[in-house]
């Protein structure tokens, strides 16, 4: 089982970037799924999450209305689409699956973003 994240790099305050988890080993759309990040010197904290088999997300209120979590089951890939970029979104994002909400068993090695002037 592996998660594969792409995406990351350096962007100005306000850009945009989407992110990109493909699994292989796992169907995603049996687990929930969900991005984190972790910034230098900060805990990782849970970013957004979609549940299997739904559309329905959820997001934490620092990126509610910026970031977009989303499923292609035919490319058993999750992405995050990022916009109205901050400096503090600045972190490594971490994809993740699992049975639940609170539980990931399965996760990706990380991509940096970088939000600067």
């Amino acid at each position: 089982v592996q998660l594969q994240a792409s995406g990351g790099g350096l962007v100005q305050p306000g850009g945009s970037l989407r992110l990109a988890c493909v699994a292989s080993g796992l169907t995603l759309n049996y687990y929930t799924i969900a991005w984190f990040r972790q910034a230098p010197g900060k805990e990782r904290e849970w970013v957004s999450c979609m549940s299997s088999g739904t559309i329905s997300s959820h997001y934490a209120d620092f990126v509610k209305g910026r970031f977009t979590i989303s499923r292609d089951k035919a490319k058993n890939t999750v992405y995050l689409q990022m916009n109205s970029l901050k400096p503090e979104d600045t972190a490594v994002y971490y994809c993740a699956a699992g049975p639940s909400t609170v539980q990931f068993n399965y996760w990706g090695q990380g991509t940096q973003v970088t939000v600067s002037s």
